[in-house]
């Protein structure tokens, strides 16, 4: 009889399963507001922190019962309240809902496309010069 191969005893149980997500995620935390896009959509202001973050998409947890599936989001990240912040705006489209056991809602969403930067100050003139 051989022995049997002390490799396959350290194999994780979970290795079978395979993983769906096309990037790789990363768990930190980074302010954002969260806006429904559509103005036909119940208006809400959801400033959040996420909990994981890939380059296609966040997951966070939040107590807005607002989110569906397939709602479309104005996502402000990295979001600050101060004036000279420069904040990125993207379109993104929720994916994943979860009602979580401490009573939030685990929401997911992908990005769809950059919008734009916004900035608190304007460092060209605003006045016509004489």
């Amino acid at each position: 009889m051989s022995k049997p191969n002390s490799t396959m005893s350290n194999t994780p149980a979970r290795a079978s399963r395979t993983e769906r997500r096309g990037s790789r995620r990363c768990k930190f935390t980074q302010l954002m507001r969260i806006r429904p896009s559509d103005p036909e959509q119940e208006p809400f202001d959801d400033i959040r922190g996420t909990l994981s973050v890939s380059r296609t998409g966040v997951y966070f947890q939040s107590s807005e019962t607002g989110y569906e599936v397939g709602m479309r989001l104005f996502v402000s990240m990295p979001y600050s309240k101060e004036p000279a912040a420069m904040t990125r705006e993207y379109l993104a489209e929720v994916v994943r809902r979860d009602h979580l056991p401490n009573g939030l809602y685990g929401v997911g969403f992908k990005f769809l496309m950059e919008i734009g930067m916004q900035g608190g100050y304007s460092f060209g003139h605003s006045l016509p010069h004489k």
